[in-house]
């Protein structure tokens, strides 16, 4: 099978120069220590022959892998693409959970200890902290001298994060910026995260927004006591973000207390649970996880599963679909690749064929302008050229690897992306394991190749994952 995907007007974060993307969704049900972002290469995919060469997929953020290793599991906290339905739309939206408390409180501990009772596999773990608006050169300058407020509103990006919560509400991958305290600045590489079935949103004024609200299933308030707080905020400025002890008592007493008295005490009256004592506080953590666990169980996906096999039984072929002609040539090909006592060799060389027929089919359908060009005997010929765009290919592992020839045989220096998908046996779901792109793939055509197909269930999935990695929409 051969899809084609028109990729324009799309705009994303700039990278920095060099291989492709790589990315790399890691799951595991086992504690050992050897659970990594790597992991998938040694124990979910071994690496074939055309893979080998490419370099290993890593953690989107080196500085903060998105992984929570349990005495279960390891769980990949930045989501992961969902399942859709017959219709190509997700089953229902993510459940948001929303952790306000002053700072140091222990909303990262709560959210963890959250992710660990959840035994799930896929997350999202969004912290505020990512949101801090870029500072001009006047208020860096003060930041340097603790004399900007951090603690305030005004401090936040509120519109872009209200804008990433909606879209990981609804499944969507989004680029989360990467907030250096040290610098006081948004690095350069944005994170990749996807949606999931539970996304944990947590900071200090996680309620301080009335869109940022209408966006949260549950709003949790972590209290904890204020000297408690400020010996936390302490240990950490001074140990993990390099301040001073003087800055970092100045600070607190001029900006966090009173923004705290201001601001963040007074939106626990929106809270649904208050949690006294953190993460300490095990009797409320159960009562958030049991209601948790209620809510997916409304959301279940796996009887919906089967629709998509008996989908297509008694309805007509959508218009969008394109079968290859059967021509005299194609039904002999076919003859010789279905025969029993067809051998080895025979059946690569037709099958071959058949992929190539198949390929340039797919390539009749994209775009054409018509171009002039002077022949060697100095006549003019009227002609057709792709219009203005390149030609990227992505295989679905492993079956779709096989039409690659194909592919590289009639598009020359073509690009070539992989992308693994397989069913967790226990929900039934299909689900992203790996995902190399080439540089740039939003401004190409995209021909997705998988050369056997039963319920369509990686093909749609691919393809889903493609639009929410490529495309705003």
């Amino acid at each position: 099978m051969a899809v084609t995907m028109n990729q324009a007007d799309v705009q994303m974060q700039p990278k920095e120069e060099g291989d492709d993307e790589d990315r790399s969704i890691s799951r595991s049900d086992s504690g050992s220590g050897d659970d990594s972002m790597d992991g998938l290469s040694k124990h979910r995919c071994p690496p074939t022959p055309s893979l080998s060469p490419q370099k290993r997929a890593t953690s989107q953020s080196k500085t903060e892998p998105p992984l929570l290793r349990t005495n279960k599991r390891t769980i990949y906290t930045a989501g992961r693409p969902p399942w859709y339905n017959v219709t190509g739309t997700t089953f229902k939206e993510a459940f948001v959970i929303g952790l306000c408390g002053g700072s140091a409180s222990g909303k990262t501990t709560v959210a963890n200890k959250i992710i660990e009772a959840l035994d799930v596999p896929w997350v999202v773990l969004l912290s505020m902290d990512s949101f801090y608006k870029v500072l001009s050169k006047e208020e860096q300058e003060l930041a340097a001298k603790n004399e900007y407020n951090f603690d305030h509103p005004d401090a936040f990006d509120f519109e872009l994060l209200v804008n990433v919560l909606k879209k990981l509400k609804k499944g969507k991958s989004v680029k989360v910026p990467v907030y250096d305290f040290n610098s006081h600045s948004r690095r350069k590489e944005w994170k990749n995260v996807y949606g999931a079935n539970v996304v944990i949103f947590e900071g200090i004024l996680a309620f301080a927004n009335k869109e940022l609200l209408k966006t949260l299933d549950m709003k949790v308030f972590v209290d904890t006591d204020s000297d408690i707080r400020l010996v936390r905020r302490l240990k950490r400025d001074i140990s993990e973000r390099g301040r001073d002890i003087t800055g970092v008592i100045k600070q607190y007493n001029k900006f966090v207390k009173p923004a705290f008295e201001q601001y963040i005490e007074p939106s626990v009256q929106v809270a649904d649970i208050v949690v006294p004592r953190g993460g300490e506080n095990f009797v409320a953590l159960d009562l958030i996880v049991q209601h948790v666990h209620s809510q997916l169980e409304k959301r279940k996906q796996r009887g919906d599963m089967s629709a998509l096999a008996t989908a297509h039984q008694g309805q007509p072929l959508p218009k969008t679909l394109t079968v290859l002609e059967s021509t005299p040539q194609v039904r002999g090909m076919h003859t010789i690749i279905r025969n029993k006592d067809t051998n080895r060799d025979e059946f690569i060389f037709y099958s071959k064929r058949l992929m190539r027929l198949l390929i340039e089919r797919a390539l009749s359908f994209l775009p054409l302008k018509p171009v002039s060009v002077e022949t060697p005997q100095g006549a003019i010929y009227e002609g057709k050229r792709l219009s203005g765009k390149r030609i990227s290919g992505v295989s679905i592992l492993r079956a779709g690897e096989t039409m690659e020839q194909a592919l590289m045989a009639v598009c020359k220096d073509i690009r070539l992306g992989k992308i693994l998908i397989q069913t967790n046996h226990d929900t039934g779901e299909p689900e992203l394991h790996y995902l190399r792109l080439p540089k740039d793939i939003t401004e190409d055509y995209v021909i997705l190749m998988d050369s056997t197909v039963s319920t369509g269930a990686a093909a749609m999935m691919a393809v889903r994952v493609l639009l929410s990695i490529c495309c705003n929409n």
